[in-house]
């Protein structure tokens, strides 16, 4: 997650340079190429989640994390675009290492205790993306190949440390056998589909993460060109945003979950994207988009305690596929939404007809109000059988 987050503050003069254009021309070729990491990572999440339940976590994880390092390498040499669109697939599909990463907490926590034990996960990658912008936006100053050397070295050290410290957590005697069929994300959705209350649970997060790809596909070229930030204000206002929604995973989500259950949880936080999404939309200034960075990380207590509820729900030795199956729904929405979001902003932001940069974010609060009202539905059905 800090390589990931690194690139970000960047990428928008990267594009430029390589492509020679304005800043929201700019916005709608970065769409494409998280088109293409997400679609990556669509297509090899269940793979990837499928190969763990058969040879085991760490070998995938390590695997995974040695090849993105290899592909950042590549990034930081590609002379044109279509090297920078290469490396972004390799980055797609090796991203899919968090269906693995996932699946380990699956092992090793009792049931009841796996929404503290993902929201710990997800406070993990929020502080990557924490310090990932941050440094990413003060490197860039020296050059916007200097994040990828970066992102690089810190995934090798990743390595590194997995091969002295990482054990492997999936016993052999739970290991299925891999099949190809169900190793694709339409063989997981019609394995998830046996499962009613799981299935309806990927539709939410799917709603609800369509919602967010306002933040993670317009950030950088929003703030450029409404209120003039810099890399390095990209970067900060990022890694605020980090450090707010790791705070919520890690130490929040937990306490709520032990205290209101992992349902009430879901529903209840899911809520506060509400007021976040109509303030960034029609943010005045950098204060006002600070105000909903800090409403709106409270939101990301659902998702750890949807996975919660639904690792409860499936056999012992479908972790991996389910993990494989929630990455998959998660890359879906980072196919359509930055195509969606990125062309939204451009056509807004032109100066031609209405200006609105924030428009992306009135579709990002229309998606959660549909996830909110598909969330409430299903558990409370849940609730009463």
């Amino acid at each position: 997650m800090i390589g990931l987050g690194l690139i970000i503050p960047v990428m928008p003069r990267l594009i430029s340079e390589l492509a020679d254009t304005s800043i929201y021309r700019s916005a709608e070729i970065g769409g494409l190429l998280m088109f293409s990491y997400a679609g990556m990572q669509f297509l090899f999440a269940p793979a990837i989640g499928g190969l763990s339940d058969r040879f085991g976590r760490r070998p995938v994880l390590l695997t995974t994390l040695f090849l993105l390092a290899a592909d950042y390498a590549v990034m930081a040499l590609a002379p044109t675009l279509v090297w920078l669109v290469a490396g972004r697939m390799m980055s797609g599909i090796m991203g899919a290492s968090w269906a693995a990463a996932n699946s380990c907490v699956a092992d090793c926590v009792t049931p009841e205790k796996r929404g503290r034990a993902f929201g710990l996960l997800a406070g993990a990658g929020a502080a990557g993306f924490v310090l990932g912008p941050a440094i990413g936006g003060l490197a860039g100053e020296f050059g916007t190949r200097a994040p990828f050397i970066i992102a690089a070295s810190l995934a090798l050290i990743g390595v590194g440390v997995g091969l002295v410290f990482l054990k492997e957590t999936l016993p052999l005697e739970r290991r299925r056998s891999f099949n190809l069929v169900r190793a694709n994300p339409v063989g997981s959705i019609i394995q998830m589909s046996k499962k009613p209350f799981v299935l309806s649970c990927l539709f939410v997060i799917f709603l609800m993460q369509l919602s967010s790809q306002a933040q993670i596909s317009i950030w950088a070229y929003w703030g450029e060109l409404q209120f003039g930030w810099t890399p390095s204000t990209t970067g900060y206002t990022a890694s605020l945003y980090g450090v707010v929604l790791g705070f919520c995973q890690a130490v929040l989500t937990g306490r709520s979950v032990h205290r209101f259950g992992a349902a009430n949880t879901a529903r209840f936080a899911l809520l506060f994207g509400i007021p976040s999404y109509l303030i960034l939309a029609f943010a005045d200034s950098t204060a006002s988009v600070i105000l909903a960075i800090f409403i709106g990380a409270l939101a990301g207590m659902t998702l750890p305690a949807l996975q919660s509820l639904m690792s409860s729900s499936v056999d012992e030795d479908a972790q991996g596929e389910l993990q494989g199956a929630i990455a998959s729904m998660l890359s879906l929405t980072a196919i359509i939404g930055p195509v969606v979001m990125t062309q939204t902003f451009s056509f807004f932001s032109d100066d031609k007809g209405v200006y609105f940069p924030g428009a992306p974010f009135i579709i990002s609060l229309a998606s959660l109000l549909a996830a909110i009202s598909l969330l409430w539905i299903v558990t409370s059905r849940r609730a009463a059988a």
